[in-house]
């Protein structure tokens, strides 16, 4: 497999879903830079979806496409309702949440917890699949607490795959579910990409996606010649400009010449949208505050509009303020 490849999977390259980060107007956003990669909402939970107010967790910008819908849950008649609903929305997938080892998640009975429960997790596959016709797919660990056999989740990845389940997002880490808090969880256990290269030979007809620790182009290219796709997340929203060229890299289109006072413009005409809605613009500019990192001054650039003093100025007007005084540092 080569960067270059004409054909690629749909999951060759994706975002992750990240609480509090990857809302719509981070993903419109991350749009600007590229348009073949992958994104994934926040996760919403089922009861949330189907007891709260849809429109607020399913809406989402035409041009965010293709979008999956990550779910927390472990009801399969629940989950089932939300894939439909998924699909009346738009969405290009159904993402199980089984990764996660926060203990407010463990509370709810899904998240990494579930891969305890293989059958449940494929009894809840079974459920979505047969509600939609959307692929629907599952995000989880390599293992629970002190569980550190390969054969845990191979087991794992094994029933749900007989239900239906044909992607698999790994975080190649453990979940430990006591003791540490979820920003620990990301570091603390050692990555084991092995178990995941593994999951590929093993199960060569399944789609294997790789989370957990990718920083780089390279490291990136490098993962590709084992598994089928990459997932990335705090490395590509705290520095965005990583994403500029993935689609001419990763999936071959025409290298697209971009630059990053462009991709501000078109963020503040979005911005100039949203407060036209009743929006403040602040909750899409906190996404764009890793734009200019690397280049001189960019932490004036990133400190104008980050401060709150502007918010009842036009974005079109703390723009022209922030390159003001960036360039003064020039």
């Amino acid at each position: 497999m080569t960067d270059l490849d004409p054909s690629p999977n749909p999951w060759r390259l994706s975002v992750a879903p990240m609480m509090d980060w990857t809302d719509r107007h981070c993903r419109y956003f991350h749009r600007l830079l590229t348009r073949r990669t992958r994104l994934y909402t926040e996760m919403v939970t089922s009861g949330a979806l189907l007891h709260g107010d849809v429109p607020r967790h399913l809406a989402f910008n035409p041009e965010e496409h293709p979008l999956a819908l990550q779910l927390g849950g472990s009801e399969p008649a629940e989950l089932a309702r939300c894939a439909k609903l998924a699909g009346q929305w738009g969405y290009a997938e159904v993402n199980l949440n089984c990764g996660c080892p926060s203990e407010r998640v463990q509370r709810g009975s899904f998240g990494a917890c579930l891969m305890a429960e293989p059958s449940l997790v494929a009894d809840c596959v079974k459920a979505m699949r047969d509600a939609s016709t959307l692929p629907v797919t599952v995000k989880h660990r390599i293992g629970i607490d002190k569980v550190e056999r390969y054969e845990f989740v191979r087991d794992f990845v094994g029933t749900a795959a007989a239900a239906g389940c044909e992607v698999f997002i790994v975080h190649a880490r453990n979940a430990w579910l006591k003791g540490v808090s979820p920003k620990e969880n990301r570091e603390l256990p050692p990555l084991r990409y092995e178990f995941v290269h593994r999951l590929k030979r093993e199960f060569p007809a399944l789609t294997i996606v790789l989370n957990g620790g990718i920083r780089t182009n390279a490291q990136i290219a490098e993962q590709l010649e084992h598994v089928d796709g990459v997932m990335l997340g705090r490395e590509p929203y705290h520095h965005p400009w990583l994403m500029a060229d993935w689609d001419a890299r990763f999936f071959g289109d025409a290298p697209v010449e971009r630059e990053r006072a462009e991709v501000e413009a078109r963020m503040v005409e979005y911005m100039q949208r949203i407060v036209a809605a009743g929006e403040p613009w602040s909750h899409a500019s906190r996404h764009l505050i890793g734009l200019r990192n690397g280049l001189t001054g960019a932490r004036r650039w990133r400190q104008v509009w980050s401060d709150h003093r502007l918010k009842n100025t036009s974005p079109t007007e703390v723009s022209r303020l922030a390159h003001e005084d960036a360039e003064a540092l020039a």
